[in-house]
């Protein structure tokens, strides 16, 4: 996958205080930690009056990229592997959510921002995993 951009250093302060300010209003309003694993998960469950706030945030992640591509250019993204591999490496990130007990939304975000150690270690390997997996696809595999 290839996405072609210039980085514009305002664009990521506006997208972090925009999610650090998602994250801070869920929390604060819902007593609910802002992880998209956890969120998407609970969408499968129906338990009654826990839909419509769930519904509403994921919404508002489809919705903020809309809004966005009406004031500035999305970039161009190109997949260059095959769908078999994306399938699979799509399976490994939810055996690895769920191994984990969370995302990088959940723990790379909210746990940090909360000084959680078990969250500064899960960040650690979600990092350190995909950068061994980079390295390995891209110079060892060459794929």
């Amino acid at each position: 996958m290839n996405a072609s951009w210039d980085f514009i250093p305002w664009h990521a302060a506006a997208g972090g205080l925009v999610i650090g300010g998602a994250v801070t209003l869920l929390l604060l309003f819902n007593g609910r930690i802002a992880g998209i694993s956890g969120i998407m998960g609970g969408l499968y469950r129906m338990q009654k009056g826990d839909m419509s706030w769930r519904i509403a945030f994921i919404a508002g992640l489809v919705l903020s990229a809309v809004i966005w591509q009406f004031f500035f250019v999305l970039p161009e993204i190109q997949i260059r592997t095959h769908y078999v591999l994306l399938a699979l490496a799509g399976l490994l990130v939810g055996y690895g959510t769920r191994l984990g007990s969370g995302c990088t939304s959940g723990h790379g975000i909210c746990g940090l921002s909360r000084l959680s150690p078990r969250s500064l270690v899960a960040t650690a390997i979600f990092m350190m995993t995909g950068f061994i997996t980079v390295y390995v696809v891209r110079h060892v595999l060459m794929i």
